[in-house]
């Protein structure tokens, strides 16, 4: 039902009109001057972030300090490691944008400046610049027929020999480049690598090629298993993986290496999103190991409990049980 507005008033010669109600004007809105945005910009105050990671195996801490500005379009970020006697080793300092990164090493006292441009819609632009060894890189990338399809000519600076040149399409990429063979005289020849990548069999082959050697990978993946022998030509180097998913908790890998007869296996077993625990054998080096994760093993601390992540790792020699030793790390992150 559709409710009726309220009947108005009825005036007459007699009545004097209702009153009218009057009210107060809205706050006239804050000062949006030029200059307001950039201003409060300046004064917010930066997110500072410490993570910090200890490794028994080698007793040494690993931290990392972490500032972002100007609205998290960029980012500060300083790293060193310590051993137990306070030691400090490979300090670096990493400034890092969009279009701009620069990366200082204090030991080496270098820095590695890399660019990234879009000059012109489908046309970018990338370089490197290593201060020290005076050598750098600069690329330009063109898309083809759509960004499926692109051509990247990238040249040393300075320039030694033609560019080389890469041709990336949705099966792979093709690269052509200059190469100088030193025998009895230098010789200058071109040099073609590449990978291509097809359905097969309701699985994808791979070839890969470079420097005279061809890789033949072959994939078959369902939701319960994948298959994957892959061999190296013209060595005959023929490997084989497996590997078989029980449950959404448990995964066995297996691969064997039929030239050395070396093989390894894993197994891993998830305790909702935060525990992982994993055992394996490597039979190259004769070495049985179990580790347990508390944290997302490949994610960052910031989503691991209390933002932390551990790791405990014991590892059984087979020739000797008695040298088996028990390792951990440990990385924790602060927000300030």
């Amino acid at each position: 039902m559709v409710e009726s507005a309220p009947p108005s008033p009825i005036l007459t010669d007699n009545a004097p009109p209702p009153p009218l109600q009057l009210s107060a004007p809205p706050p006239p809105p804050p000062s949006q001057g030029a200059g307001a945005g950039v201003l409060s910009l300046y004064h917010r105050r930066p997110a500072v972030r410490v993570t910090s990671e200890f490794d028994s195996d080698s007793s040494a801490f690993f931290h990392k300090i972490s500032c972002k500005f100007f609205d998290n379009l960029a980012k500060l970020k300083l790293s060193f490691n310590n051993n137990n006697k306070g030691e400090v080793a490979e300090p670096r300092l990493d400034f890092t944008s969009k279009h701009l990164s620069l990366h200082y090493d204090f030991e080496e006292q270098n820095a590695l400046v890399n660019g990234s441009f879009d000059l012109a819609p489908g046309l970018h632009l990338k370089a490197t610049r290593d201060v020290k060894a005076q050598q750098g890189e600069v690329a330009m990338i063109a898309d083809l027929a759509g960004p499926a399809y692109k051509l990247e000519v990238s040249s040393l600076v300075p320039a030694v020999g033609l560019p080389k040149a890469t041709l990336k399409f949705p099966l792979g990429e093709i690269s052509i480049e200059e190469k100088e063979e030193e025998e009895e005289e230098v010789k200058t020849m071109f040099s073609i690598s590449g990978i291509l990548k097809s359905q097969v069999l309701n699985g994808v082959c791979t070839a890969q090629y470079s420097d005279e050697n061809l890789n033949l990978r072959y994939l078959y993946k369902d939701d319960q298993m994948a298959f994957i022998p892959s061999i190296s030509l013209p060595s005959n180097a023929l490997k084989f993986a497996f590997k078989r998913r029980f449950g959404p908790s448990d995964k066995l890998s297996y691969c064997y290496n039929f030239d050395s007869n070396y093989w390894s296996a894993v197994y891993k077993h998830t305790l909702g999103k935060d525990y992982k625990l994993k055992a394996g054998y490597d039979s190259e080096v004769r070495l049985g190991w179990a580790s347990l994760w508390v944290g997302d093993e490949a994610g960052k601390a910031k989503t691991a409990p209390m933002k932390m992540k551990v790791q405990f790792m014991l590892q059984v020699p087979q020739d000797d049980i008695k040298s088996s030793a028990l390792m951990f790390r440990v990385k924790k992150r602060w927000d300030i």
